[in-house]
């Protein structure tokens, strides 16, 4: 039979929440160190075309909330997470930077070949990802109906994560 010293189930529930909440720390301090260079506050203007050659600004999005996404066709990561964009594209707004992953006829063939819909600006010099502080891919911006930046997000992101973003963004105003 084990004996126990009175006490040690309560010591051990305390480290473990000490342990639980440094490594939550951990996370949320890389998260904010991966996210400093992405803009925040109104959305820079950008006037450009999408893959399917019609003219795309943010101002084309006035008076509603939608999703940003920078995504490129070499990540793994952008490829896992392509479910969940294109759910949430089917009932919000959703604009899609392909970033470096070639020229235009390029893009329009891995969008096509992997059955996606997107709305899709091509920036295959990474001059748009650059103007947005985007380094690193997959990366979202939810942007409210004034075009402020509520929200931004590198990393993987679920569809139920951002659902919720878009959501709260809508209350927020």
């Amino acid at each position: 039979m084990l004996l126990r010293r009175p006490g040690s189930t309560r010591r051990r529930w305390l480290v473990f929440l000490i342990q639980a909440l440094v490594l939550l720390m951990l996370y949320l301090g890389l998260k904010l160190w991966m996210q400093r260079d992405m803009v925040s506050g109104q959305v820079p203007d950008l006037t450009t075309h999408l893959v399917s050659g019609e003219r795309f600004s943010p101002h084309d999005y006035a008076g509603r909330v939608w999703l940003l996404h920078f995504w490129a066709e070499w990540c793994a990561i952008c490829a896992a997470e392509q479910g969940a964009i294109s759910s949430v594209a089917a009932k919000w707004p959703v604009v899609t930077v392909a970033m470096q992953s070639g020229d235009r006829l390029a893009v329009e063939d891995y969008l096509r070949d992997n059955g996606l819909d997107w709305q899709t600006i091509v920036d295959q010099t990474g001059a748009i990802s650059k103007r947005f502080g985007v380094s690193a891919v997959p990366a979202s911006f939810v942007i409210d109906s004034s075009g402020k930046i509520r929200f931004r997000e590198m990393g993987y992101t679920t569809s139920w994560g951002l659902r919720f973003r878009l959501w709260l963004a809508s209350l927020l105003e």
